[in-house]
């Protein structure tokens, strides 16, 4: 077997012991899904780290994130915000509540729809989003820090055909 850069990793442990116990069994998707499952736990933490810098929650980042990619004047709706961030409408209710008790969302009425509302982001709900972004960007660039750009792009290309199919149950 040949390894990336001569390295082997725990899950090259991992395959050779089950190929060992049960040689019936074809373990190849484990090459690529194990690999994808651990670097989930370090993108996980690294995520948890930016935003705790900054006082945020990861389900906090995400709200505030989707108001924050919406561009000028930074509103949704809450049903726009269940989409963003797939959460069911109870959830998203408490996470608007709990982000308004923290200045950083607050609830207008919309002007398309007088029983509606729209969320929208605060300038220190801004100003939280945007710094907990570099810090995340940051590690990240850490993380990738060891593969070039054309391998970067190679590596977001095949993730985007596995991930395709199951964004696409959600839409």
């Amino acid at each position: 077997m040949t390894y990336s850069r001569g390295m082997e990793d725990e899950v090259d442990r991992l395959i050779e012991a089950w190929r060992r116990e049960r040689p019936d069994l074809d373990v190849a998707p484990m090459e690529v899904l194990s690999r994808v499952s651990r670097l989930a736990r370090h993108l996980d933490r690294a995520r948890s780290h930016a935003f705790s810098t900054h006082g945020l929650e990861s389900w906090e980042f995400d709200v505030l994130a989707a108001l924050r990619r919406a561009g000028k004047p930074y509103q949704l709706s809450p049903g726009r915000l269940l989409k963003e961030t797939l959460v069911t409408s109870g959830t998203m209710t408490n996470r608007v509540d709990r982000l308004a008790a923290r200045g950083l969302v607050e609830r207008l009425p919309d002007p398309a729809d007088r029983r509606g509302v729209l969320v929208q982001l605060t300038d220190a709900g801004r100003d939280s989003v945007d710094a907990a972004m570099a810090d995340l960007l940051a590690h990240e660039r850490t993380l990738l820090g060891g593969i070039s750009e054309r391998d970067q792009q190679k590596i977001a290309r095949v993730l985007r055909e596995l991930v395709g199919p199951f964004d696409q149950e959600n839409h």
